[in-house]
């Protein structure tokens, strides 16, 4: 592989991570309640690119291509669990505004490294797009008799680190930006409305794959 595909690959990741997606708005989430934990569930995100690189350089990935039941129900499953966070965010907020938490400067609901870091592994593998992305982009750029694992990790690698750094910036400034605006009123919006997002990701996702 020559450095110009490389930087070429790495351009196109870039590219991707602008996009907002499931995992955006889980970092995003998550970062409310302090940075350290929105950095782990970047890292949880990366953690699972690398695997579904892995997927792909195995040829495993081909059966979800291959399958349309099973890219179905993956699609549902994903789309299960990111319904899960959301309602699951929204009731732990509305238990704490009934406990009497929800009081003037209350910090927002804060993750665990550990669970965040297990969020952002699941949606990430959760995620079809992320294997179909390495399925359909990642053999292009792979040399002809090469060693097919070792550049798949290679590439894997590259996409992760990107999806890493920009994640993990997206959590410090939105901790950051969170600290900034803490009142009462704009910090439940912020709640309710990231919870929503995931609920309504939740929801597109199990009827696209209902469908398809």
């Amino acid at each position: 592989m020559t450095v110009i595909s490389l930087l070429g690959f790495a351009g196109l990741c870039l590219m991707l991570a602008l996009i907002p997606g499931p995992d955006t708005f889980l970092v995003l989430r998550i970062a409310m309640s302090r940075a350290r934990a929105g950095i782990a569930a970047a890292a949880g995100s990366a953690t699972g690119a690398l695997l579904w690189a892995a997927l792909v350089g195995l040829g495993l990935a081909a059966i979800v291509e291959q399958s349309a039941e099973v890219f179905r129900w993956l699609k549902i499953a994903g789309g299960l669990y990111l319904l899960y966070l959301g309602v699951s965010s929204f009731l732990k907020a509305r238990r704490a505004a009934r406990e009497g938490v929800a009081d003037e400067g209350r910090p927002p609901l804060r993750y665990s490294c550990r669970a965040a870091y297990g969020s952002g592994l699941l949606s990430t593998l959760l995620n079809p797009k992320v294997g179909l992305f390495y399925l359909a982009v990642v053999p292009q750029f792979i040399p002809h008799g090469g060693n097919t694992l070792g550049m798949a990790m290679v590439l894997g690698l590259t996409l992760a680190a990107i999806g890493f750094l920009y994640l993990a910036a997206i959590a410090v400034v939105a901790f950051k930006v969170v600290q900034w605006l803490r009142r009462p009123k704009v910090n439940t919006v912020i709640e309710r409305t990231s919870s929503g997002i995931l609920a309504v990701l939740g929801v597109g996702v199990m009827a696209s794959g209902a469908s398809s």
